[in-house]
């Protein structure tokens, strides 16, 4: 049985709210290994350390001649050449005195060679090698000068991205540990919902939420399993959230949180764990829960499809990452200018559906002109979401929080 203090009309600030979503977060999932081409968007559950240098050698930074340079006049000179090396070729021979060798890029420097010279600014003079005047190491990737072998190069809780495979297959690893993908089971609620392909009644509505959300989740790299539509009936939610509560790592609803007489899933979590908190001073989205089903998290989202989504990206979002291990969870603003000025301050903080536009040849934050909490043409229109803090008014030009969908959807 709860004993959340969620009754009253006071809202919670946004901040705060997620702040409690985080500090009550699962510990991660367990660990698994999975081939490093299948870890695309997985976090990493182990860090990695580099097993050796890279480079692990002196090697050439491009095409052009290896030489020592005190071997060159100051002014250049000529030098005979002494062979060719190509990356894949094994420098086992010593650069000869007063010599320069034909090199790749990638390819191992001779011992003895220090400096290499790009082969546009050389030239062939009768079996000799015209130079132009050098600076001692230049276009040489010294050994170890990217990553000292033992390094720290990984660190556990990250998410892993295409520049991490990479990296990772760089250093050997076929296999790297993961936590195995969160499991979230998606239930929405309302005797009004129909699915796509549906003849709608009188009343009814296409499911908009089901996909929308399922989007956000599998973009975060989770594990989607959607379940039939809850009836709005008290015993209908209670049997669904249980079942779901004994099947999968963590539950999302969306609608039956609000106020209506229709609105169960709140009762329904009392009865079956706890209700941690209870409407959010935030627009849209008001009506946004979270608790616990037979202890395993809930987070009841609003019915409104633009308040669903919104409330999924920007408080959802950092408590489903950290979930799943990542400990860099709360996306990074840009600070931009706003090319529309808001005259009335709001109690909650809003999150108004922009893209980012030219005017005056300067890029600043547009916003669609339908903000309602049901429509999901401005998300689509938008490139992001337009910050206005609470109690906060802003003259055209102003600098402003702009939360890219490109942040907010990975």
């Amino acid at each position: 049985m709860s004993a959340c203090d969620c009754a009253g009309d006071a809202l919670r600030p946004v901040d705060e709210a997620i702040a409690e979503l985080l500090a009550r977060a699962p510990a991660p999932p367990p660990v698994e290994y999975v081939a490093v081409g299948k870890a695309l968007g997985r976090v990493l559950a182990e860090p990695l350390r580099a097993p050796f240098e890279v480079p692990a050698w002196d090697n050439s930074a491009m095409d052009g001649y290896a030489l020592r340079a005190a071997d060159l006049p100051a002014a250049g000179g000529c030098l005979p050449l002494a062979g060719r090396i190509a990356a894949g070729d094994a420098a086992s021979q010593a650069l000869p005195a007063g010599h320069a060798v034909r090199i790749f890029t990638g390819a191992p420097l001779p011992p003895g060679a220090d400096t290499v010279v790009a082969q546009e600014h050389c030239r062939l003079e009768g079996g000799q090698l015209w130079l132009p005047p050098v600076k001692g190491g230049e276009h040489v990737r010294k050994r170890g000068e990217e990553v000292a072998a033992g390094a720290l190069v990984l660190a556990a809780g990250q998410r892993l991205r295409a520049q991490e495979l990479g990296l990772l297959a760089s250093f050997g690893v076929a296999r790297v540990a993961v936590y195995r993908r969160l499991r979230v089971g998606l239930l929405s609620s309302g005797n009004e919902l129909r699915e796509p392909g549906e003849v709608l009644q009188p009343g009814q509505i296409h499911n908009a939420n089901r996909y929308s959300l399922a989007g956000v989740l599998e973009s975060l790299g989770l594990e989607v399993h959607d379940y039939e539509i809850m009836a709005d009936e008290l015993a209908a939610s209670r049997d669904a959230l249980s079942l779901a509560a004994s099947e999968w790592d963590l539950l999302i609803t969306s609608g039956g949180v609000s106020v209506g007489e229709e609105d169960h899933l709140k009762q329904a979590i009392r009865e079956l764990g706890e209700l941690h908190l209870w409407r959010l001073a935030i627009q849209p989205g008001k009506p946004l829960a979270f608790g616990s089903v037979g202890g395993k998290p809930w987070i009841g989202l609003p019915g409104n499809p633009a308040a669903a989504l919104i409330t999924a990206l920007v408080v959802a979002r950092p408590f489903l990452l950290r979930a799943q291990g990542c400990l860099s969870v709360l996306p990074q603003p840009l600070r931009m200018p706003a090319g529309f000025a808001w005259t009335k301050p709001n109690a909650r903080r809003q999150y108004l559906r922009a893209r980012l536009q030219e005017q005056d040849g300067q890029l600043r934050v547009c916003l669609h002109p339908q903000q309602g909490s049901a429509m999901l043409t401005s998300a689509c229109w938008a490139d992001g979401l337009a910050v206005i803090d609470v109690d906060s008014t802003l003259e055209q030009g102003d600098l402003l929080d702009y939360l890219p969908f490109g942040e907010l959807l990975h």
